[in-house]
């Protein structure tokens, strides 16, 4: 047995990549089509439910029986203002890292960008796909390509090694959005890493979809000008949106700092 998990232990990252894979292709097969309306929303909904459900057993019960370091990684409850000043402070991430693309692909050659437009009948999609986007894939994802691949990995540098490895796999599922998937990835895994407590990753995966949503909502009211291009894919906010992030990152900080004061706080006035 010792030997058997000895040997699956390095193969975990590919391992999870694909049975991730694997069920982001099964969730994702009744919106197939080019119409799935919400049955076919609804059934993809489910099918990802059931997948977190599948993952959490696994990662809970399975994981930390072949792999007794997995404990280290125990899911945690989410602290609720933690949770929220992340969310506040995804646009931000989001904002920089199109920025971050657009420079680097500029190095290489010339990046051709138009304005981003949106129809009403685009947004309606697009809204409710947004629901499994932002409250549901964010989940699955996050456990499996970091929970699962990095948590059976005892030393930091290993953890690092295996981020990075799941940062590659993670950009080449995103095929056209290789480069912001895998600065995202890096991204969330060491945060995963840094706080030991995956919901953290999820919430700045969820706050980034959710911008990309609201960013499609900005563009369909027209309240301001996007500029968008395709290969890679790249979005640049205007002005007003990067003035927005900054404020929000601001009020987020804020909001983490404040629970992290009360813990050391509630920490001194505990009795020796």
């Amino acid at each position: 047995m010792n030997k058997f998990v000895s040997l699956l232990k390095p193969l975990m990252p590919i391992l999870a990549a694909a049975y991730s894979t694997a069920l982001i292709y099964i969730t994702a097969w009744p919106t197939d089509s080019d119409s799935p309306g919400f049955g076919g929303e609804l059934l993809s909904w489910l099918l990802t439910l059931a997948g977190i459900g599948l993952t959490l057993f696994l990662i809970q019960r399975v994981e930390p029986k072949l792999f007794p370091t997995a404990r280290q990684f125990q899911i945690k409850s989410p602290v609720v203002l933690v949770i929220i000043g992340l969310l506040f402070i995804a646009p931000l991430w989001f904002v920089a890292k199109e920025y971050i693309i657009y420079g680097l692909t500029r190095l290489v050659h010339y990046v051709q960008m138009e304005p981003l437009t949106y129809s009403a009948p685009e947004l309606r999609e697009d809204l409710l796909a947004s629901v499994h986007a932002v409250l549901l894939a964010p989940i699955l994802e996050e456990l499996c390509f970091r929970q699962m691949a990095i948590s059976p990995f005892r030393s930091r540098s290993a953890q690092l090694v295996v981020c990075v490895i799941m940062a590659l796999l993670f950009g080449m599922l995103h095929v056209r959005n290789f480069l912001g998937a895998f600065i995202d990835a890096l991204f969330y895994g060491a945060i995963f890493i840094w706080s030991r407590n995956i919901w953290n990753s999820v919430a700045l995966h969820a706050g980034c979809n959710l911008t990309a949503t609201l960013l499609a909502v900005y563009c369909c009211l027209g309240l301001g000008d996007l500029r968008i291009a395709k290969t890679p894919v790249i979005i640049l906010p205007d002005t007003k949106i990067v003035l927005g992030s900054i404020v929000l990152c601001i009020a987020g900080i804020l909001l983490i700092n404040t629970k992290r004061k009360k813990q050391h706080n509630e920490q001194r006035t505990i009795p020796s």
